[in-house]
């Protein structure tokens, strides 16, 4: 993941700012894999013996793009082709006898997983590797075109609305979407395919999608920013609000992980362990959709007891899941418990417990559990 560029002027930007981003010249000759990337098994319990391959991003064009350098256009994108050639070149090594292959990514790689697992499965099929399951795991980049809080002129990426950056970008890159999304739109609307919830059920791979239901991403594209002020109620409201909207679009995705949690990206962080929804965590419940893909092969049996997958927080507001990550002030870098982070947000928490005619910890308990 890292966003991505749409003009001329903001990828111009980004390669005097973020070179690593548009040019793999400055790469280190090694990373150490955390999260799902760890060969520890504490820190990847399930997966930290699979092969794995690391695809960093320096397409900028969300792993669309299918554009070359040319007399007209500066840059070249490549996110749609890069994939297909590590695919070809993967299968020397050891591809060509795996029995899943599983294309996962964060924030703007998860978006490039829903806009391209099918093709990879495709790709495979036409090399005459049939027997290759595969699967996406999309994390943090199931977006809303939804209307900003306060709309603003599209001036970068960070202002730009999300439908009108994409509208704009896919022009630019030369991008790429599925054929079964393109066929749902008419031409020239290509854009709906990138946001997930409307290209999910064009989908024939299995795809597992891991969402914070109060993503940070998200709110910065609506032009909601949780700076040192507390929130007024209008922008409280819209947050609420927001997390119930992107509830409503996972509740048909078969399998999926949504904490009530502000934050982003969660699969390669070390602590993708601690989280979890209904007491289940992300590492357990991808074990669980693994073992369901694999027993539903055999039989099609109803889902496995006790080994859930469809897991979506039902608290209303950013937080009220106990697991979430720790919270920081923006300003002074201290953390901030779940109390602190609710007052620092303009939420009366003894205001709200008198009411109630409860000690304000226990509202908390009640908040942070599911009633």
């Amino acid at each position: 993941g890292g966003w991505y560029c749409f003009n001329r002027e903001n990828c111009d930007t980004r390669y005097d700012t973020m070179r690593r981003l548009m040019s793999s010249r400055e790469w280190p000759a090694t990373r150490v894999g955390t999260g799902i990337l760890s060969s520890q098994p504490e820190e990847n319990p399930h997966w930290w013996n699979a092969n794995m391959v690391f695809i960093p991003y320096c397409s900028s064009d969300v792993w669309s793009g299918a554009s070359s350098k040319s007399e007209k256009n500066e840059y070249a994108f490549m996110g749609a082709l890069i994939i297909q050639e590590v695919i070809k070149e993967l299968v020397g090594k050891g591809l060509s006898t795996a029995k899943v292959l599983l294309l996962a990514g964060s924030s703007a790689g998860g978006t490039g997983v829903l806009l391209n697992v099918d093709r990879v499965a495709e790709q495979l099929e036409e090399m005459g590797y049939q027997g290759i399951q595969v699967r996406g795991l999309a994390d943090s980049g199931w977006f809303l075109d939804n209307k900003q809080y306060r709309r603003t002129d599209c001036i970068d990426t960070i202002t730009c609305a999300p439908t009108e950056a994409i509208r704009r970008g896919i022009r630019y890159w030369n991008g790429i979407v599925p054929k079964r999304c393109k066929l749902q739109f008419k031409e020239g609307e290509e854009w709906n395919c990138f946001f997930g919830y409307k290209i999910y059920p064009t989908l024939r791979c299995p795809v597992f999608v891991v969402q914070w239901l109060f993503d940070e991403a998200q709110l910065t594209v609506d032009n909601v920013h949780l700076t040192g002020q507390p929130v007024q109620e209008g922008q409280w409201l819209y947050i609420q609000n927001l997390g119930r909207e992107l509830r409503n679009t996972l509740k048909d995705v078969t399998a999926s992980f949504a904490p009530a949690c502000l934050s982003h990206e969660i699969i390669t962080r070390n602590h993708w362990t601690d989280i979890q929804v209904k007491g289940t965590s992300l590492p357990r419940a991808l074990h669980c959709w693994d073992r369901s893909l694999h027993e539903s092969n055999k039989n099609g049996k109803a889902p496995l007891k006790g080994c859930p997958i469809h897991l979506i927080d039902s608290c209303p507001w950013p937080h009220c899941n106990p697991s979430c990550p720790t919270i920081r002030d923006q300003f002074t870098g201290q953390e901030m418990n779940v109390i602190q982070f609710l007052m620092h947000m303009g939420f009366d928490v003894q205001k709200m417990a008198q009411q109630q005619g409860l000690e304000p910890s226990k509202l908390l308990g009640m908040l942070s559990s599911d009633n």
